[in-house]
């Protein structure tokens, strides 16, 4: 059997960049082997040592892999391996969508639906413990700015609009959506936790369920609330978006 000649990395299929495929590459037999040396993956993709380093090094450099040291059977120096990290793994196919569905579904047929409310009471009560300290002192429109991030730091998907009369909340990309179309009971968690924070009424008149292609939280200044006696409620149906 004739050895292959060590190449640099080209796409495994017509219109696939070169670098995504090389990622993906080398990320599968880092997951296969469980680690493994610049060495063995140059030798295992069929390219040079330099090629391999290169991409070894962005993928370690962006998180997705983690080189640990190991003592090698000679004595010397360590022996560098590469491995998956935590960040990297979500890289490769999870079915945590099914999991939250069937944890939910479970919880309700086992405890009822009181019992969902009060879990899903708890978790509010979790998030507004967190963002109330950063939220105090400000002003109305000042906590809606901020509360912008209440899905991460700097999500570009959610926008903000301060016009008069015109306070609104635009997210045009839930990270829980695959979840939140079975079971939109959960998406009452972000409309309880905008009350609580910003102390008015909060509706959400456009969602993604309805077939809006996006969120819209519109915050009711005028509808101010006692956020000491705000009990946690299920959002009603909506009616789905029109044809056209």
């Amino acid at each position: 059997m004739s050895k292959r000649t060590p190449r640099s990395f080209t796409p495994t299929r017509p219109g696939v960049d070169a670098t995504v495929s090389a990622r993906a590459a080398v990320l599968a037999f880092l997951k296969q082997r469980n680690g493994a040396g610049v060495a063995e993956v140059a030798e295992h993709l069929g390219v040079t040592y330099e090629g391999a380093r290169l991409q070894v090094a962005r993928l370690e450099k962006e998180g997705l892999i983690e080189r640990r040291l190991v003592r090698g059977r000679a004595p010397g120096r360590p022996l560098a391996r590469y491995v998956v990290s935590r960040t990297g793994e979500h890289a490769f196919p999870k079915s945590y969508d099914e999991l939250t569905v069937g944890l939910i579904d479970a919880l309700t047929a086992r405890l009822g639906p009181q019992a969902l409310k009060e879990v899903l009471t708890e978790f509010t009560d979790r998030r507004v413990r967190e963002w109330e300290p950063r939220l105090a002192g400000m002003t109305l429109k000042e906590r809606i700015a901020a509360l912008r991030e209440i899905y991460g730091g700097d999500d570009p998907y959610m926008t903000v609009e301060l016009g008069p009369g015109n306070l609104r909340l635009i997210e045009r990309n839930c990270p829980f959506l695959n979840v939140a179309s079975r079971r939109p009971a959960l998406c009452s968690v972000t409309v309880s936790t905008l009350e609580r924070l910003l102390g008015v009424k909060v509706v959400r008149e456009e969602r993604f369920q309805a077939g809006h292609g996006r969120c819209v939280f519109r915050v009711l200044a005028d509808q101010p609330i006692d956020v000491r006696r705000f009990r946690f409620a299920f959002e009603p149906a909506a009616a789905p978006a029109a044809a056209g």
